[in-house]
């Protein structure tokens, strides 16, 4: 039997794409969200001085600033704050100071950051006046979120995807942290602690201020 004429290629369905880029968006964020920085170093500081109920404040806290940085990205003001030098650096400086604020009163000032010393109270305010303070996350935002999306919506939407995975992240961080509260708050071992999430503070307050 002859073979009747080779049928022509058809082209490759494009209907997995959509799905691609969300997973290549997804690991990008994973990565940024897993790799320790100030956010996570406070949420531990909270979780030990007032429990995983103070840690997860913190991180809803985290969280809602990263909502703001996204809102402003997605509307154009994180991009008149990238022009603008000295309105960027005022933002930077304000959080470094904040974040040394943070590490010094746990280095110096150890009566409040006992264990019961603060139940939480305050835990939320300093999450979104941490993550505020660092105008990097819209910088961030504004160069990844376009790559993805181009209206407002998918703008809006893969930056809450960014947000709502770092809640649930820290979130899992208190936790942990939480569980081995009985041990870690041992004397000596507390203090160690203090000392070591104290310079972690004051030394990321330290680089977001020296950092052009």
């Amino acid at each position: 039997m002859r073979e009747g004429p080779p049928r022509a290629a058809l082209p490759r369905s494009r209907d997995n794409a959509p799905v691609r880029e969300l997973l290549a968006y997804f690991g990008i964020a994973a990565l940024v969200i897993v790799t320790p920085g100030q956010d996570t170093a406070l949420t531990v500081r909270n979780t030990l001085v007032g429990g995983r109920r103070a840690g997860v404040r913190t991180a809803a806290g985290v969280a809602v600033g990263q909502a703001c940085w996204t809102v402003a990205a997605a509307a154009g003001v994180a991009a008149l704050l990238q022009q603008s030098r000295p309105a960027f650096d005022t933002v930077r400086l304000a959080g470094a100071a904040y974040l040394i604020y943070l590490g010094m009163v746990t280095l110096f000032r150890p009566e409040r950051t006992r264990p019961g010393s603060d139940p939480g109270r305050g835990s939320f305010r300093q999450g979104v006046l941490s993550n505020l303070g660092n105008p990097k996350m819209a910088l961030f935002f504004l160069g990844l979120l376009p790559q993805f999306a181009s209206s407002f919506a998918g703008l809006l939407g893969l930056g809450f995807l960014f947000c709502s995975s770092t809640f649930a992240w820290l979130a899992l961080y208190a936790a942990v942290v939480a569980r081995a509260g009985a041990v870690l708050s041992r004397t000596r071992i507390r203090r160690t602690l203090d000392r070591v999430t104290g310079c972690v503070l004051v030394a990321l307050g330290v680089r977001v201020a020296v950092e052009s």
